[in-house]
């Protein structure tokens, strides 16, 4: 009798090809495209006034009255706390591993025009939200679906919702818990004799131990709602996103002299990925661009709909002055944190097994290369355990508004009961299949959203013109 989880990845293989295949990379980078083109590229023509009227806000204290949202900066913050998650770290290897330095390349393609794409999700929710009944705001793809294209389409809100609450167990949850969780072995393994690796028992019994200290503060957090989760990525985002950047800044500039060729191979990579890795790997163009694309929007999650639940709950009521928030996401997400994760591992020279999968340690690594072993095991297992737990909270609101759409409110708590139990399954899982499952929820949840953008373009135009024109 075949094995169930044999079965699982076969199936999955199959639905990934499908979803994953050529025509979304282009249905994602042309969706950015014919925005870029509709807004005159409104990413790059705005973009200081997007930074001022973002990362500016973040020095301000605003106060908020109304008592169901959150402030401008806990959205982006809560947003952020599920794009800056481990994606950054593993997800990055794990491009590079697979699709070669050219991945790279692809990203900052997928990112740059993500970025409009974005703020056109973060313009729309904002605009088409409602009250739930708790009295707080809810929006995100499912609400724009029916407020904004009409309740004949409400099935495509449910599809979007039915993914969306599925999604978040694998991108949101078990992806971040089982990469902190294989950390801490390999952290564990730096100062004694570990046997059997992450899969042996004692191994094991690490990554379940740390599933069950993440699960439990996670549920602390989840039971105060959308405002406590607020508070508590505010300060937890910039604190792990400056302890990361600070690392890994010292690892690129500790081989100044590998910069340059880091570039070279990035771009040489793009287009020609033989030339830099040979022929051995059996990486193509195709390759590194789905890889590239795949794992930036894994990684900012521009077109899946996501973040736009988190931006819906704040207090600014201009739809334009939030979605500048989008803009600046995406930016810090992929072209700021990925990229530096990458030339951390090309410019440290930490030695890549191209064609096969990698994680978090071989981010670990090319830590090793300046801090040491031991040093290097604490930094990233600290980082990408923080990553980890910020990317669960946000992930919890999103598969719990996506449950709320579909069955009401008295589907809130059940889910958060399951979606905890899911982190300590996730610990244990096999972290290939884990990544598959994601990608493919990720691929399916996209679906329903840039149809949605396509349909509501015009809104999106009409208002962005509104904003500047004043």
């Amino acid at each position: 009798m075949p094995d169930f989880t044999d079965l699982l990845k076969n199936a999955n293989a199959a639905l990934s090809t499908l979803v994953w295949g050529l025509p979304m990379m282009l249905l994602l980078l042309g969706v950015g495209l014919y925005y870029s083109a509709r807004t005159g590229f409104l990413q790059f023509r705005k973009f200081g006034y997007a930074m001022r009227n973002t990362i500016g806000r973040a020095f301000r204290r605003e106060k908020v009255s109304d008592r169901g949202a959150i402030s401008p900066f806990q959205a982006l913050t809560t947003a952020l706390a599920a794009t800056v998650g481990t994606g950054n770290i593993a997800g990055v290897a794990g491009a590079l591993s697979l699709g070669g330095p050219g991945a790279v390349f692809w990203m900052w393609v997928s990112a740059s025009l993500g970025m409009i794409t974005k703020y056109a999700e973060v313009l729309l929710a904002v605009r088409f939200r409602q009250r739930n009944s708790d009295g707080d705001w809810v929006g995100g793809p499912m609400y724009y679906i029916t407020n904004g294209l009409g309740k004949n389409k409400k099935w495509l809100a449910d599809i979007f919702s039915l993914f969306g609450a599925l999604a978040a167990f694998g991108i949101g949850n078990m992806t971040q818990v089982n990469s902190a969780a294989r950390s801490a072995v390999a952290l564990v393994s730096k100062f004694s004799d570990l046997p059997a690796g992450p899969n042996g028992e004692a191994g094991m019994a690490i990554r379940l131990a740390v599933g069950f200290v993440i699960a439990f503060f996670s549920s602390l957090v989840l039971l105060g709602g959308v405002r406590r989760i607020g508070r508590a990525t505010e300060g937890l985002v910039p604190f792990m996103s400056l302890i990361y950047i600070t690392g890994v800044l010292a690892v690129i500039f500790a081989e100044p002299g590998r910069i340059i060729p880091a570039f070279r191979s990035i771009l040489v990579g793009a287009f020609r990925p033989e030339a830099v890795i040979g022929g051995a790997a059996g990486i193509g163009i195709t390759q590194a661009l789905t890889r590239g694309v795949g794992r930036g929007v894994f990684s900012n999650e521009a077109g899946l709909g996501s973040a736009p639940i988190a931006h819906a709950a704040t207090s600014e009521t201009d739809p334009v002055k939030q979605g500048l928030f989008g803009i600046f996401e995406v930016f810090a997400d992929t072209i700021v944190m990925c990229s530096l994760t990458a030339l951390a591992i090309l410019v440290s020279g930490t030695p890549i097994a191209y064609g096969g999968p990698a994680g978090a340690e071989l981010t670990i690594s090319a830590f090793s290369s300046l801090f040491g072993g031991k040093a290097a095991a604490l930094i990233v297992t600290f980082c990408i355990t923080l990553f980890a737990s910020a990317t669960v909270l946000s992930w919890s609101l999103y598969g719990c508004r996506c449950a709320e759409y579909l069955l009401g409110a008295r589907a809130r708590k059940p889910y958060k009961c399951l979606f905890v139990a899911f982190i300590i399954v996730g610990a244990g899982m096999d972290l290939g299949l884990v990544w598959d499952l994601a990608d493919t929820l990720n691929g399916l949840m996209a679906i329903p959203n840039l149809i949605a953008l396509l349909g509501l373009s015009g809104t999106v135009i009409k208002l962005t013109r509104e904003h500047f024109g004043k």
